[in-house]
């Protein structure tokens, strides 16, 4: 494959029991990758479990695990094995009684090219993320690699431009969302329709925005605990730097998703849309403040 064409996979699947069960379904499915030549796997978000936020629950924090450790292992012999760049997402234990949701880029070598983590944590019935996550502390930086600097944000992250934007700022070649986001049973088909119709233009827009390709990685199944079920909605995808589907799946497949990313695009697109030209970072100041309260601009 030629300079700056990237053969991208999105595993999207169901979550089974045990991290050892999708560790090793995973793997099988990263294997089926590399036979389709692809040469960057990214995974949905938390794979290694189900989507235990579904409910605050202080026997979940026993799924956590340090990083390094036994899942940063057997990705990193994957990666190394098959010669391929891949983005995971653990539920790190950093200390006791300090948690991230953490994605952590392996290289095609092996090696841990760098985490990210999820910084715009959410708290809403059915994703109790606050409960089990403190806020990312890296910053919004790229992770270089042999295929280029990943900008890897993860679900919640995926609804804010600020985060897309630090990223592409930072000199990221594309932007790569692991995600678990569902629909509540309880919901109206038109309510759902407009839930994923507003997730996957949010998305587009941030590709748009900032002239790089983009990548969401979601999980699919019905997901169920005490008092809460979620429906995941799958529906992964890629676009172009102009926000263009390249390739999407339907909200209950769980297989893998392939597309061909040419990252040379993105400056074309950037000589045709120069948003970063015309940005006015002369007069974005009050964008740090929580809320502009009083209307001071002259009239």
């Amino acid at each position: 494959m030629r300079e700056n064409l990237i053969k991208l996979a999105l595993i999207q699947t169901a979550a089974l029991k045990t991290a050892d069960e999708n560790l090793n379904h995973i793997k099988h499915k990263i294997k089926e990758a590399v036979s389709n030549n692809a040469g960057l796997i990214l995974l949905q978000e938390l794979h290694n479990t189900p989507y235990f936020c579904i409910e605050e629950n202080p026997d979940n924090f026993d799924l956590a695990e340090t990083i390094p450790g036994k899942s940063t292992d057997f990705l990193s012999a994957i990666a190394s094995e098959y010669k391929v760049v891949i983005v995971a997402s653990l539920f790190e234990k950093r200390a006791k009684g300090l948690y991230h949701n953490t994605a952590v880029v392996f290289d095609s070598d092996g090696t841990v090219a760098g985490k990210y983590r999820k910084m715009h944590i959410p708290d809403d019935p059915g994703f109790y993320e606050k409960y089990y996550f403190t806020p990312g502390d890296l910053g919004f930086t790229p992770i270089k690699t042999s295929l280029g600097k990943l900008g890897v944000l993860i679900c919640w992250d995926q609804w804010f431009p600020e985060a897309a934007r630090l990223m592409c700022l930072a000199g990221a070649d594309i932007l790569l969302y692991p995600t678990a986001i569902g629909w509540d049973p309880e919901d109206t088909e038109e309510e759902q329709c407009r839930q994923l119709e507003a997730w996957i233009t949010i998305q587009r827009s941030h590709a748009i925005a900032n002239g790089v390709p983009l990548a969401s990685c979601n999980r699919t199944g019905t997901e169920t605990s005490s008092s809460v079920t979620t429906r995941f909605w799958g529906n992964s995808f890629v676009c172009g730097p102009q926000g263009e589907i390249l390739t999407q799946l339907n909200d209950s497949s769980d297989c893998n998703l392939y597309a061909n990313i040419d990252l040379s695009r993105t400056e074309a697109v950037r000589k045709i849309w120069p948003y970063f030209r015309d940005r006015r970072i002369d007069d974005y100041d009050k964008l740090t403040q929580r809320f502009i309260d009083d209307d001071t601009s002259s009239s």
